[in-house]
């Protein structure tokens, strides 16, 4: 027994030092796009990130800030402690393969042979080193997210599940289930994907103190829903719904302050948790004792969201939601301000609704609390509701995609419509609903990803269902052929992404090797539907819950990591049926010896294919993309953001190294809720408040969330004006339907802005120069029928700003639809709005720029995080990150600004920079490479434009080619890029014929027509 425990505990750690190393030398030594930023901003300073929130995961992150030796190393370590933590699961998932397989090898028995203990411990070694080098465990380990924890907190669970079960007969044994429920307790604070794991859990207990039996069976499984319901619905909600009724009547009725009878309660259900932890205890009920001490543990766990209350109620400069007080945290842990979305019974995409409801919730308020807005509950027609509904999402290009996957003909209903009349809407049939559940959220959100993990990925470009991109490959030709169409053509970049990762089927064929062994060989089916029920409930389960729509942001294969480990321990069980094999040909120990290293080829390969695409030292990308747009805007400024990877990195600079506090970056996904208006309306760090004029009762949700425009007036109005006309009480001022509520609304949407040229001149908006540009009136048409909140807070700032302050868009188009593109100049990564208008009717190029400060910003002050180094890896959110920003566009309009300024030194600079900077393939070539390729023509350096027109051919021609050596249905798929292609190949012939290059013309002209013809 003592050998082997020694030998387990050596192995297991020598993988455990194995996967941290691995980890280690391959995190990102800063801060990584998505969500990450965030993370490490609010932990630094124990901030307040999005809903529900991690501050388990906060604190640990900011005990490991504390050993930076400096503000640019945070990140770092940080980024070290999800590689530490997914390291320690990766040991912890060792020794729950030996365990397991020492079960099937020798029973409940240590005493092991020579062979045997090979056979065990290389079971463990290749099934735990699998799981370390596969793509998306990796992919989290090295970044600064709460998967990495949220999977050691899985994987310890799990293994202290089975070493109760060692000891389940031994006194004082129910610690360990004690010290699970306190572990589950504090994964809460992390993630809740950890709960998932206690059905299985449930059925480990019930095989080790029960005779199997059906009803047995299905008992333990309503158990063990009842305390995975009682968690998530009663214990995470209810904890701090019954506090929120204690402090209604402790802040309403006792005048007493916010949060008072929140600590009441606490104090009372700890006590009244210790006393009857007493009770039970000295009347001998050891089932109450457990529950309640099981209870008690989980919430101490728990307590850790205390933290996000107290921060919350602080202020903190990110406080997300501001949930500090108990009726605003339920909000913040129920994820309100994401939407609902159906599961069990709901409706479909194109039901009509029938009623709503608008429903409240409690507010703080001069010291009480008060009624106040919560979201808004829809009713539909009944006829368009289904069991299971799959699809829900009313937006167009989600209803496009519902109908591609599930090839929607539907049933025809009639329904009513607001002018009196009737339309015919077609409603999915049931079979088409799962239809799509099946193809897209089982085939392409979960089944594509497993595969990833355990046959081989085509690239990490976003797959939303093509052939093309993001799909699983094998490597091997037939099977890839199958599914993928014809792999003959494959174009030079396909074949030499760095993400093109092929296993050849081996980790799925040791893995189901694995399951035959344990379940028909050994016969241990109990352990079998143990690990199935993790596999199941961590994949399937998370697919039926999620219900996810399609056209998704990102790829979401992190949800799926916990299936992924389950599968692996197959893959560990797989050793022993290569062993088992072996073993009838040769004698034990050389069996295990060749077992052993014969599938240690799985995790061999799946290290060396994947090692190049998940290696992230040396890049600085998101870092120096945050210092870009901070740096593009002059001091003070407001800066309006977006998405996540145009406000989260931007957030790391700010928060953890100090970069440009003076600009205030203004989220407009979160510009439309009361909370962070209130928040923008604060002075922050150098920054001063934003100049919003609206009064909180304004903007308080519920009011004016959208504000309908019902063109009433045929001229521009003063932006002033048109503020005070949509924010008055006048009831003369609203908008009346019979028996309805009056609504705000705009009478035009068109707006005008009277410059003071003076103001601008002074306040360096626009330069001395450039003063005869100056309009006398900014004019400007609303887009769409109605403004949100979001973009109603936006005309407030301009027309309180009177020019004091510079305001910067991330983009032309990200301007909350409020239509002010046309005075937009463009300043590197961010775009100031200014008084002079554009008048371009180029789509792309709509702003204007100045040379001058561009040069500047392009060439001297921007930082580019190693973008074009061998040694750095350009993932896909990188180049689409680069994409968005549309940075060789910047170059190429830079140039050709120059050269019509007749700066031709600077601008070959800028062009040569450009060049250097976006390689291709790194950055694969994309139309704004015309403008380059045409600027470099137009400064004479032919010999340039000809290897880039010609470089840039040769890849569309590869692409072409292998669109056209697609099967009839593919080939119908990518009609339109086919089309695209063709027409960038004759673009670039066109451009070469434009600068006399004929022969260079003439051989684009060639390759077009030998890729058409292509059978």
């Amino acid at each position: 027994m003592s050998n082997f425990r020694r030998a387990n505990n050596i192995v297991g750690w020598i993988v455990f030092a194995i996967s941290a190393i691995v980890y280690l030398l391959t995190i990102e030594p800063t801060a990584s796009f998505w969500d990450c930023g965030e993370f490490i901003a609010t932990a630094f300073k124990l901030e307040v990130g999005h809903p529900p929130g991690a501050p388990l995961f906060m604190m640990i992150a900011r005990l490991f800030a504390l050993f930076a030796p400096d503000v640019t190393k945070v990140a770092a370590l940080i980024n070290s402690m999800s590689a530490l933590a997914s390291a320690f699961t990766i040991l912890f998932l060792f020794w729950t393969i030996t365990h397991l397989a020492r079960k099937l090898i020798v029973g409940n028995s240590y005493a092991t042979s020579t062979g045997q203990l090979i056979a065990i411990l290389g079971s463990g070694a290749v099934g735990a080193l699998a799981y370390t080098f596969s793509d998306t465990f990796w992919f989290s380990a090295v970044e600064a997210e709460v998967y990495a924890m949220s999977s050691l907190f899985t994987a310890f669970v799990f293994w202290a599940i089975l070493k109760w079960e060692e000891q389940a007969d031994e006194a004082h044994s129910t610690r360990w289930i004690i010290f699970i429920a306190y572990v589950m307790g504090l994964s809460i604070g992390v993630h809740l994907l950890n709960l998932l794991t206690i059905p299985a859990i449930a059925f480990i207990y019930y095989f080790r103190k029960f005779k199997t039996t059906r009803n047995g069976i299905l008992t333990t499984l309503a158990v063990s829903a009842i305390i995975l319901g009682s968690i998530l619905y009663i214990i995470i909600p209810g904890t701090f719904k019954f506090g929120s009724w204690f402090d209604l009547l402790f802040v309403n009725s006792f005048g007493l302050p916010y949060n008072s009878g929140l600590f009441f309660y606490f104090v009372l259900l700890f006590g009244a948790l210790a006393y009857g932890i007493y009770y039970s205890h000295k009347k001998g009920r050891v089932i109450l004792n457990t529950v309640l001490v099981g209870v008690t543990v989980i919430l101490i766990g728990y307590s850790s969201y205390m933290m996000i209350l107290i921060r919350a109620y602080a202020n903190t400069p990110i406080n997300e939601n501001n949930p500090s007080n108990a009726f605003s945290l339920i909000s913040y842990l129920n994820r309100e301000q994401y939407g609902d979305r159906p599961l069990f019974y709901g409706q479909y995409y194109n039901a009509p609704v029938t009623d709503s409801k608008d429903l409240e919730t409690w507010i703080p308020e001069d010291g009480k609390y008060v009624r106040g807005y919560l979201k808004t509950k829809y009713e539909f027609d009944d006829r368009f509701k289904t069991l299971f509904p799959r699809m829900y999402s009313n937006q167009p290009d989600h209803v496009a995609e519902y109908k591609k996957w599930a090839n929607i003909q539907g049933k025809p209903v009639q329904v009513n419509t607001r002018d009196g009349g009737t339309e015919t809407r077609y409603v999915p049939t049931f079979g088409e609903n799962l239809l799509f559940f099946f193809r897209y959220q089982i085939g392409h959100m979960y089944i594509r990803y497993f595969m990833w993990n355990f046959v081989g990925r085509q690239d990490d470009v976003q797959s939303h269902g093509g052939v093309e991109n993001g799909n699983w490959i094998s490597g091997i030709k037939p099977i890839d052929a199958i599914f993928l169409g014809n792999q003959d053509n494959l174009t030079d970049d396909m074949k030499s992404h760095p993400s093109r990762n092929t296993y050849y089927f081996l980790p799925l064929i040791l893995g189901l090797l694995g399951i035959y062994f344990q379940l028909q060989v050994k016969k241990d089916k109990k352990n079998f539907w143990v690990v199935f029920m993790l596999f199941f409930l961590t994949g399937i389960a998370i697919v039926m819950y999620l219900n996810q729509y399609p056209l998704q942001p990102r790829e979401r294969d992190y949800a799926y990591a916990g299936s992924f480990y389950a599968f692996t321990i197959w893959i560990g069980l797989g050793v022993l049926a290569v062993y088992e094999w072996l073993r009838k040909k040769l004698s034990e120990t050389p069996s295990a010896i060749a077992a052993t290293t014969l599938c240690l080829v799985v995790p061999v390969i799946m290290g060396t294919e994947n090692w190049d695409d998940h290696d992230r030292s040396g890049r600085y990308i998101a870092r120096d993309f945050a210092y870009n747009y901070l740096n593009s805007c002059e001091p003070n400024a407001i800066l309006f953001t977006n998405g996540d990877n145009d406000t989260f990195p931007l957030w790391y600079a700010q928060e953890v190294e100090g970069i440009r506090t003076d600009v205030r970056i203004v989220n407009l996904s979160l510009l439309g809720t009361d909370w962070y208006i209130d928040q923008m309306k604060m002075k922050c760090y150098q920054s001063a408040p934003v100049p919003i004029s609206m009064k909180h009762d304004q903007y308080v949700m519920g009011t004016r969330d959208v504000v309908y425009i019902i063109n009433r007036l045929n001229e521009p109005i003063e932006l002033k004006q048109l503020m005070d006309f949509v924010l008055s009480d006048d009831p003369a001022k609203k908008y009346r339907i019979p028996g309805e509520k009056p609504i705000d609304y705009l009478p035009t949407n068109k707006i005008k802005l009277t410059v003071d040229k003076y103001k601008v001149l002074s306040s360096g908006t626009v330069k001395e120069k450039d003063a005869s540009l100056i309009v006398d009136t900014m004019e400007w048409t609303l887009k769409g029928q109605y403004i949100t909140k979001s973009a109603l807070a936006i005309l407030d700032i301009i027309a309180n700003n009177n020019w004091e302050r510079p305001i910067y868009f991330v983009s032309p188009f990200g301007d909350g639809d409020i239509g002010i593109a046309d005075y937009l100049q463009h300043e590197g990564f961010a775009y100031r709005l200014v008084p002079i208008k554009s008048n371009s009717s180029d789509y792309l190029n709509i702003s204007r720029i100045d040379s001058d400060i561009l040069y500047d910003r392009l060439m001297n002050r921007f930082r580019w995080g190693r973008i074009n180094e061998p040694d750095v890896f350009i993932d896909h959110n990188v180049q689409r990150t680069a994409m968005v920003l549309k940075l060789r566009n910047s170059f190429s309009r830079l140039a050709k600004k120059l050269i019509e300024e007749g700066k031709k030194d600077s601008a070959l600079k800028v062009l040569d920079r450009a060049v250097e900077l976006l390689p291709h393939p790194k950055f694969p070539y994309d139309f704004f490479m015309f403008g380059i390729i045409e600027g470099y023509y137009k400064l004479n350096e032919v010999q340039k434009a000809n290897k880039l027109t010609l470089d840039y051919a040769k890849v569309s021609e590869q692409k072409l080619r292998y669109y056209v050596s697609l099967d009839d249905r593919m080939k119908q798929y990518y009609q339109d890029d086919i089309g695209l292609t063709a027409q960038t190949l004759q673009e670039l012939a066109s451009i070469a014929e434009t600068y006399g290059q004929n022969e260079v013309a003439v051989d684009i002209n060639k390759m077009i027509q030998a890729a058409l013809t292509l059978k």
